[in-house]
């Protein structure tokens, strides 16, 4: 029989993820095996190729009889020094167990059938000084940009994952909808599935499929056209906000996937997908947590000053625990939107008066000019005059 201590490293990964790092020749078949006759144990107890290990375990098992050959590693294009500097061009967070990019739009987080340039490929330029490669724990679709979390250690890999699992981190996306949602807030309710004969590619709404709840908040809006909102995912399913938005009438701009042609603005609004990733908080492993906003691409930024969007009122957010009085520039533009909603809501009442008109109170009729300091005296009915009788006509007398 081995052992085997289990290190810092390895802190709370997968026992048969332990063994693919340091008995990369194991066939996983052989793993199951050992675990169904128990003889696998950690700290002497039974174990199973899917429980997560703990620092300072004493992992026992079999030694293969006939050692298996490692098979090479796959080896990725060599990375440039454009590829080096866009790398670390879009680090915004840099710590011991983590790092936070701000991705790209049009950079895939994962290479795929023709794709080359993803930001996996990357990581091999965000080494700096750590032990291991750098490990992704969450995705985000090629063309939304924004916040990706990045893993420095195995045990960040781990705990960052667990939190992502068990819904404690928290994402903040921004998105520009065509429309306007008939409630300024709400929750989407709507279960998902692969949609059939797309191979995968494509999410639909199902009742058969898997819970998806997406909360949302109108932060401005331009005329019916079109508005800024914030959205929260409460679960994790692909392409879950696309969907959900799309399903309500109101696709994200420039998701022809899910919105069709309807899912583009004409004018000088870019035919890009507008949805970014624009907060992560998530508790950190050492502590603490990572609490990071990702700047906007020039092309929803661009898209933000056509249509009139006041960027600050972004951040002027209903879940935030308060820390603090707000910044002026926070507080100004929410009462320059708050006056803006009012207009809005004015608009068709009679405004201006001409210069021959006279004020006058809820039944049009013209007011009554008071002096200041004194009351104004309620006018007194008058009674209509008494009916005299009219005086008789000198008439002819009778016949006899």
């Amino acid at each position: 029989m081995d052992r085997a201590l289990i290190a810092e490293e390895d802190d709370g990964i997968r026992l048969d993820r332990w063994f693919k790092r340091h008995r990369p020749g194991t066939p996983h078949a052989l793993l199951a095996r050992w675990a169904r006759s128990g003889q696998l144990t950690l700290d002497g107890k039974k174990a199973d190729v899917s429980d997560r290990i703990e620092t300072g375990q004493i992992l026992v098992m079999p030694t293969p009889p006939v050692e298996a050959v490692q098979r090479p590693a796959r080896k990725g294009r060599p990375l440039t020094d454009a590829d080096v500097e866009l790398a670390e061009s879009m680090v915004i967070h840099r710590d011991a167990s983590a790092l936070v990019l701000n991705k790209l739009p049009g950079l895939a987080t994962q290479g795929g059938t023709k794709t080359e340039s993803h930001v996996d490929g990357l990581l091999d330029a965000l080494k700096y000084d750590a032990p291991v490669r750098p490990k992704l724990v969450h995705r985000l679709d090629k063309d939304t940009s924004g916040a990706l979390l990045i893993a420095r250690t195995p045990r960040a890999a781990a705990w960052f994952a667990k939190a992502f699992s068990n819904r404690s981190a928290r994402k903040t996306y921004w998105a520009i909808i065509v429309g306007v949602p008939d409630i300024a807030q709400g929750e989407i309710d709507l279960p998902l599935a692969k949609q059939p004969g797309s191979g995968g590619e494509k999410m639909h709404v199902d009742e058969k499929g898997l819970v998806a709840k997406t909360r949302y908040r109108i932060i401005e809006r331009a005329g019916n056209s079109a508005a800024w909102v914030e959205l929260q995912p409460l679960t994790g399913r692909t392409h879950q906000l696309r969907v959900h938005m799309a399903a309500i009438g109101h696709p994200i701009v420039g998701d022809g996937k899910y919105g069709g042609k309807g899912a583009f603005l004409t004018g000088a609004i870019s035919r890009k997908l507008h949805l970014h990733s624009r907060r992560l908080r998530i508790d950190h492993p050492d502590g603490g947590a990572i609490d990071m906003s990702a700047a906007l691409p020039e092309h929803f930024a661009a898209s933000l000053d056509a249509l009139g969007f006041d960027p600050l009122l972004g951040d002027v957010g209903t879940d935030d625990v308060a820390k603090g009085p707000p910044p002026k520039a926070v507080v100004k533009a929410a009462a320059k939107a708050h006056s803006k909603q009012i207009r809005k809501a004015r608009r068709g009442e009679r405004r201006g008066r001409t210069a021959t008109s006279k004020p006058t109170d809820h039944v049009g009729k013209p007011k009554a000019k008071t002096s200041p300091g004194k009351p104004t005296a309620k006018p007194v009915a008058k009674r209509p005059a008494a009916k005299r009788p009219a005086p008789k006509k000198p008439g002819l007398p009778k016949a006899r």
